[in-house]
């Protein structure tokens, strides 16, 4: 396994912990133009919950990998939070918010895993 889908899964791991709903990984890899090579979307029921999620993300992916994001942007209202990893971006959305942007129709060329949600 490399670097990229440990990542991937530790992000996932993170996510599927505080009860993220509806995750999806999109490998971009063989996209021409993309600008990582997975994107990861998620999301929390409030704002609370997604604060909670980009939280978790942080402290598992750092304490396991010992990466921190490039960049991270919304986490003061929490409503699009955008975490990027450099190989990684993950996206954790409000529901409305989530389906207004709907990532995944603007890349839907790319290869999408849906990841069952943790009861």
């Amino acid at each position: 396994m490399n670097e990229t889908q440990i990542l991937v899964n530790s992000i996932v791991d993170a996510l599927q912990d505080k009860k993220g709903k509806k995750i999806i990984t999109m490998d971009l890899s063989k996209l021409e133009g993309s600008i990582c090579q997975y994107f990861i979307i998620c999301q929390g029921n409030t704002p609370t919950q997604v604060s909670a999620l980009s939280d978790s993300v942080w402290d598992l992916v750092s304490e396991r990998l010992h990466e921190k994001p490039m960049g991270a942007v919304g986490m003061r209202e929490a409503q699009w939070v955008a975490m990027d990893y450099g190989t990684v971006m993950l996206h954790i959305f409000i529901p409305a918010i989530r389906e207004y942007y709907n990532l995944e129709n603007l890349w839907a060329d790319a290869d999408i895993t849906e990841i069952p949600d943790v009861l």
